[in-house]
């Protein structure tokens, strides 16, 4: 059963056996939102092919081939995954691991890649290091890198690069921090109830910096502390047309007796084209979506990986989203994937 989507905006939830509970018209989700057409198939997993892992970047190689990036990997580099889908539906079929590229360096938290096809290479940032190195298809890096602005350096190591993407259309990288840079404020937390100021930063095809915007969150929605939490932009993806898609991600877990955590997703398109450089980015919501773990639900689903697929039969965009289940921790959590169409 596909996520339920309204006008406004929606607020849904997973069950044991991954469908949604909404309670709206059945059928297809859809959404219109600034002229793009969406919508959302229910997430799925593979696990008898698809290795536990830590995955946090995804990018679409061409056919039926994608790049992942897994942020606690042995080493650095990335993993070669097979993702057939559904023509018509957009829903994916089977998901097959190639075999993991590894640069023979060590793990720096990759936490993104980019495909980038001037040079037929990838790209991929680090939170450990704040840095965008480029790789060889074999996963060996080539000593380039994006020439990242100074102000980036002084990210923290939990709070960094945490997104990557790149269009051939419009011929630009972007990437942000997960949270504020510690120059521009303290990151939001439930006792600190205030909107993460980012800053999205592009780059040319020359790997040099271009234009620089604000990106504001919205407010935590936890106010209660957490045994665990965080709370970010988690990813990014470059439409043709020049918009960006922004994923803002809010994990939370509890100290109670009764364990639970949850994870709330808001997915929102924003285009810097309206704005000049060093504005504040306008914002028009897409899709909110919860995921939980509790005695009853075990759907959690840390969505940190998203990139634009393959063309469907009827001409519309394929966007995948994948999760990090911290190697599917202690046998509860999952390696979900998620795809959502779109068409102008």
């Amino acid at each position: 059963m596909a996520v339920r989507w309204c006008q406004c905006r929606f607020s849904l939830s997973f069950n044991a056996d991954s469908s949604c509970n909404f309670g709206f018209i059945p059928g297809d989700s859809s959404f219109n939102s600034g002229g793009l057409y969406f919508r959302a198939n229910r997430q799925q997993r593979f696990h008898k092919s698809v290795p536990p892992g830590n995955y946090s970047g995804i990018t679409y190689l061409g056919s039926n081939r994608y790049a992942l990036v897994s942020d606690k990997a042995e080493e650095d580099g990335f993993y070669v995954f097979r993702i057939d889908v559904d023509s018509l539906s957009g829903k994916i079929l089977n998901v097959v691991n190639e075999g993991y590229r590894s640069a023979g360096l060590p793990n720096r938290d990759m936490e993104a890649i980019a495909w980038f096809p001037v040079a037929g290479t990838l790209f991929i940032s680090g939170e450990k290091d704040n840095e965008i190195y480029e790789y060889a298809p074999d996963g060996s890096r080539t000593g380039r890198k994006l020439n990242m602005p100074e102000e980036f350096a002084l990210a923290t190591a939990e709070y960094g690069l945490e997104s990557l993407t790149y269009n051939a259309v419009t011929h630009r990288f972007w990437t942000t921090t997960e949270s504020t840079l510690p120059a521009d404020g303290r990151p939001a937390s439930p006792s600190n109830r205030v909107c993460n100021r980012l800053r999205l930063q592009s780059f040319g095809d020359d790997m040099q910096p271009s234009q620089q915007y604000i990106y504001e969150m919205d407010k935590p929605r936890a106010r209660k502390p957490s045994q665990h939490y965080a709370m970010g932009v988690s990813e990014l993806c470059a439409l043709d047309d020049g918009r960006l898609l922004v994923l803002e991600r809010e994990f939370y877990s509890s100290s109670a007796i009764i364990p639970y955590a949850g994870v709330f997703c808001r997915l929102y398109v924003v285009n810097p084209m309206a704005s000049l450089p060093g504005e504040m980015l306008d914002k028009e919501l897409v899709a909110e979506f919860d995921t939980k773990l509790n005695l009853i639900c075990q759907n959690l689903a840390n969505y940190e990986g998203m990139c634009l697929g393959p063309t469907l039969s009827d001409g519309s965009r394929l966007l995948i989203m994948v999760s990090d289940s911290q190697n599917r921790y202690k046998g509860i959590l999952r390696d979900w994937f998620m795809t959502v169409v779109l068409r102008p």
